[in-house]
């Protein structure tokens, strides 16, 4: 059996999804943050601890960071007792992407006022058939198509649309994506954050 993809076409949509929400919690952490440290008299030198950063981001613990809209043509061939059955179908597909935030992990240097994050690289997080359109379809009557083919080719469309996302970039754009919005949900109170990586690591320019 064997799947074929041409005339691919791609439109990004709702990048960044995340955003908003993120700096929303980030003037929220701000106040917080205010409020913790103020008091009578001359307020003591605010601190971010582990605890507090690890707290805010299990708050948002999976960060979808980008979206992307799919069309692929795919072709479907089984050929057995030298009979050939055959499927044309046009997929589209919507398929998102980000950080698992609950597997990152965080270390705070106070006297220089960093916070290091330490992320997992961007994966994909769901992949959603929106639409299957067959075009073409034959059989031979020694090997009609089945419903096991039918599930064959219902997974192929999923792994087929995954692997396009991922060729279009699309778990670097989250990475991307990730880095600039951490950073402005974590740099507050005078701390900078340092992203790193196991792989591939990717800041936001500036």
């Amino acid at each position: 059996m064997k799947m074929h993809s041409h005339s691919r076409r791609i439109v990004w949509g709702l990048a960044v999804l995340g955003l908003l929400f993120l700096l929303v919690a980030g003037v929220t952490v701000i106040r917080s943050a205010l409020g913790m440290f103020g008091g009578f008299g001359r307020p003591a030198e605010p601190q971010i601890t582990q605890a507090f950063v690890l707290e805010r981001l299990q708050d948002v613990a999976k960060l979808v960071a980008t979206e992307m809209v799919l069309r692929d043509v795919v072709i479907y061939e089984q050929t057995r007792f030298y009979s050939t059955k055959r499927s044309l179908l046009v997929v589209t597909g919507r398929v998102s992407a980000g950080i698992n935030l609950k597997r990152a992990s965080v270390s705070i240097d106070q006297a220089a006022k960093r916070i290091d994050v330490t992320l997992p690289p961007a994966e994909v997080f769901a992949v959603e058939v929106l639409s299957v359109t067959t075009y073409d379809e034959s059989s031979g009557l020694l090997n009609p198509f089945t419903p096991e083919d039918r599930d064959v080719i219902q997974q192929r469309i999923r792994t087929q649309l995954r692997e396009a996302a991922k060729q279009s970039r699309i778990l670097e754009h989250a990475d991307l994506s990730a880095a600039r919005a951490l950073r402005e949900f974590l740099e507050v109170q005078g701390y900078t954050m340092n992203l790193r990586r196991g792989l591939n690591v990717i800041q936001p320019p500036g």
